[in-house]
C-alpha cells in the first residue's frame, strides 16, 4: 500500500484525513478496514468449500529474539482473518534451533501476542512437540527414495548448488541405498556423529531453476540443549522441512507468510505432496519495512548485546515490548496495521503513519496534565499568600472525562522557553513588560527579571490581574499567548526521558555502516522536571498528554515508590528535522 514513490503522497492524505482519492474527508482512515487480496482468496476458498470451508491461521515465531512491529503486522493479519471468518488462531513456536532460542523469548512473545489482543485460547503450540512425527515422516521419505544422508560439509553443499545459469552438482552420497540411509539417519539421531558431519537432504532436482529445490537440507546435527526438549534430540529439522509439517499437523487452512518465502512455496508443496498428508495453502504478503528503523533480528540483537540500547524493551527499539514501555497502545498498533494494509511487494513504510496512529488514539484517551521540563520560577508579587483551586479540563476530546483541581499559588514554575528577554517579532509568550495568560488561571505581566552572577535568568517577578480569571467570562482583556505552569509548592519532581528515533537515516538497514547512523540525540534525560501533584499517584504504564509537550507514559522499568519516571511516547505533531525554534 505504501511503496517508495507514494509515501509522501499518503502522508499528505493522512494529514488531510483522506486515504484514497475522492474519499470524504469526514471518514477517519483508521476506521476504514477494506479487505485485501488475502481475504479475496479466502472468500473464494469458502465459496468453493475448499479445505472444508474452514479458516484456521497461525503465527509461527522463532523464539530467538523479541517480537518487533513487523511481527505485529503478521499477528494482526492472521488473527484478524481468523476473527473475521469465525475461525481459529494458533500461537506456534518454531523452536527448531536450540543454539539461538531461549525461554525468555518464549515468555516475551506470549506476553506480546496477548497484549495485541490476539486470542489463541489454549493453543500455545511448539514445533518441538512434533519432532517424533517429523522424524517418522523423514523416514518415510527415505523409504520412498526421496531423501538421503549426505556427508558433504555446509561449505561443500554451498559450492555444489550451482548458479543461476548452471545446474548444481549431485552429491556423491545421493545414491546411497535406502537401507544405508535408514541406518545412518538412525545413528544421526542416536548422536554417533559430530556437528556438521552429516545432513539429511531431500532428493529433488539439482538442475531446478529454483535453488530451494536443489536437494535442500531437512535435518542437521546439533549437539545442544533444547529449552524444552533438553538433550533428547541432537538432530533438528530445518524450517523448510518443519514449516509445512507443522501446518499440516495443526490442520491450518491458510499458511500466511512474508514474501521471502514465496520461492520456498514449491518446496512446501513438494514435501506435503510426497508424504500425501493434509495440505494447507501458503499465501505470501509483503513484510513491513519501517523508515528510520532496522527490523533484522540479528541487528536488533547486536544493538542489545553491544549496549547501544537499554535492552530489548528500550523505548527506541521497534520491539512490541519497547513500544509498550514507551506508551504505545495495542489499539493504535492494530489501527496502524489497518492503515498500511497488505501488499504483494515490499516497500518502505513511513514511520509517520505509525506516529499518526499513536497520536490519534492517545488524543482521544489520554488525560491532560501540565508538566514543566525546564523550570523557571515566577513570583506574583501581588497575589495573596494562599492556595486557590482551579478547574482544569481532563480531556477536551472526551466530554465525560470531567475536570480536575489544580492548585494555584503565588510561586509558580513555567517553561524556561516560555520567556525571552529579546524576543523576535511574532513571539507571543512572556517577555519583559509583556503579558500572557496562564492556562486555566489569570493573565500575568512580567515586571522584573532576576539574574544570577553569570547573567542567567533565574526568576521572574510578575503581577496578576484578578479580573482575568479563566472561565469567569468577566474580563474583556485579551492576550495572544497562553502558557502552562505548576505550583512551586505542590509540584512533584520527576525524571523525564525524551525519546526520539534511534536512527537519523531514513533506511538504515540499507546502509553499509548502519551503526554509524544511530541518532546521537535519540534520548535526552531530564532529571528534575516538575508535574502536577495528582501525577504522584500515577502507576507504571499510565499515559498522559503533557500539554504543549506531547504524550508521555509512566516508565515500567525505572519507576519506583521513590522515583517517578516518564517516557515521551510521541510528540504532539511531527517535529522530525525541525529546529528547536520551529517546534
Amino acid at each position: 500500500m505504501t511503496d517508495e514513490n507514494s509515501v509522501n503522497k499518503i502522508r499528505r492524505k493522512i494529514i488531510e484525513g483522506i486515504m484514497d482519492e475522492g474519499k470524504s474527508t469526514n471518514e477517519n482512515p483508521i476506521e476504514s478496514k477494506p479487505k485485501n487480496f488475502i481475504y479475496e482468496i479466502i472468500d473464494e476458498d469458502i465459496r468453493t468449500n475448499k479445505l472444508g470451508g474452514r479458516v484456521h491461521t497461525r503465527f509461527p515465531p522463532e523464539p530467538n529474539g523479541y517480537l518487533h512491529i513487523g511481527h505485529a503486522k503478521s499477528i494482526c493479519l492472521n488473527y484478524g482473518i481468523a476473527e473475521h471468518y469465525g475461525g481459529k488462531f494458533n500461537l506456534r513456536f518454531d523452536d527448531t534451533n536450540p543454539e539461538k532460542e531461549e525461554q525468555e523469548y518464549v515468555d516475551s512473545i506470549i506476553e506480546d501476542v496477548k497484549w495485541l489482543g490476539a486470542n489463541f485460547e489454549d493453543r500455545i503450540l511448539y514445533a518441538s512437540d512434533y519432532f517424533e512425527q517429523m522424524y517418522n515422516w523423514a523416514v518415510e521419505l527415505i523409504k520412498k527414495g526421496k531423501a538421503y544422508v549426505c556427508d558433504l560439509t555446509a561449505n561443500e553443499i554451498r559450492a555444489t548448488r550451482g548458479t543461476l545459469t548452471e545446474p548444481g552438482i549431485e552429491s556423491p552420497y545421493r545414491n546411497r541405498s535406502v537401507e544405508e540411509n535408514l541406518n545412518l539417519f538412525e545413528r544421526m539421531r542416536k548422536g554417533e556423529f559430530p556437528n556438521g558431519s552429516k545432513t539429511l537432504r531431500a532428493k529433488i532436482d539439482m538442475a531446478s531453476p529454483n535453488f530451494n529445490m536443489r536437494d535442500p537440507i531437512m535435518y542437521r546435527i546439533v549437539h545442544a540443549e533444547h529449552h524444552r526438549q533438553g538433550d533428547q534430540w541432537c538432530i533438528y529439522p530445518t524450517y523448510d522441512w518443519a514449516h509445512g509439517l507443522e501446518d499440516s499437523f495443526e490442520r491450518i487452512t491458510h499458511s500466511i507468510c512474508t514474501l521471502e518465502f514465496e520461492n520456498h512455496r514449491p518446496l512446501y508443496d513438494w514435501f506435503l505432496d510426497e508424504l500425501g498428508i493434509y495440505h494447507p495453502q501458503q499465501i505470501e504478503f509483503a513484510r513491513l519495512n519501517l523508515s528510520y528503523t532496522v527490523m533484522s533480528k540479528r541487528r536488533l540483537l547486536q544493538l542489545v548485546k553491544d549496549s547501544y540500547v537499554d535492552g530489548w524493551d528500550d523505548p527506541r527499539m521497534p520491539t512490541i515490548s519497547g513500544y509498550r514501555r514507551r506508551g504505545y497502545t495495542p489499539e493504535a498498533v492494530r489501527n496502524f496495521t489497518e492503515i498500511i494494509g497488505v501488499a504483494k511487494r515490499d516497500a518502505l513504510t513511513d514511520i509517520s503513519l505509525l506516529e499518526f496512529a499513536i497520536r490519534e488514539d492517545l488524543n482521544k484517551n489520554a488525560q491532560r496534565a501540565m508538566a514543566i521540563l525546564r523550570p523557571l520560577k515566577v513570583i506574583m508579587t501581588n497575589y495573596p499568600d494562599q492556595v486557590e483551586e482551579l478547574d482544569a479540563v481532563n480531556n477536551p476530546e472526551n466530554p465525560i472525562a470531567g475536570t480536575r483541581k489544580v492548585p494555584f499559588t503565588k510561586e509558580l514554575y513555567i517553561e524556561r522557553t516560555d520567556f525571552m528577554e529579546n524576543p523576535p517579532k511574532g513571539y507571543h509568550r512572556l517577555m519583559p513588560g509583556g503579558e500572557v495568560r496562564l492556562r486555566y488561571a489569570y493573565i500575568i505581566k512580567c515586571e522584573e527579571v532576576i539574574k544570577n552572577s553569570q547573567g542567567e535568568v533565574i526568576e521572574l517577578r510578575c503581577t496578576y490581574d484578578p479580573e482575568t480569571k479563566s472561565g469567569t467570562g468577566s474580563s474583556k482583556k485579551k492576550v495572544k499567548g497562553t502558557i502552562h505552569w505548576v505550583s512551586a509548592k505542590h509540584a512533584v519532581e520527576t525524571e523525564v526521558r525524551l525519546y526520539d528515533r534511534l536512527f537519523s537515516s531514513e533506511n538504515p538497514g540499507a546502509e553499509e555502516n548502519w551503526l554509524e547512523h544511530i541518532n546521537p540525540n535519540s534520548l535526552e534525560i531530564i532529571p528534575s522536571a516538575l508535574v502536577e501533584p495528582f501525577l504522584k499517584n500515577a502507576k507504571p504504564g499510565n499515559r498522559f498528554q503533557f500539554e504543549r509537550h506531547g504524550y508521555f507514559c509512566v516508565d515500567t522499568k525505572y519507576t519506583t515508590s521513590e522515583k517517578l519516571v516518564f517516557n515521551r511516547t510521541v510528540t504532539l505533531k511531527e517535529s522530525w528535522g525541525k529546529t528547536e525554534n520551529q517546534k
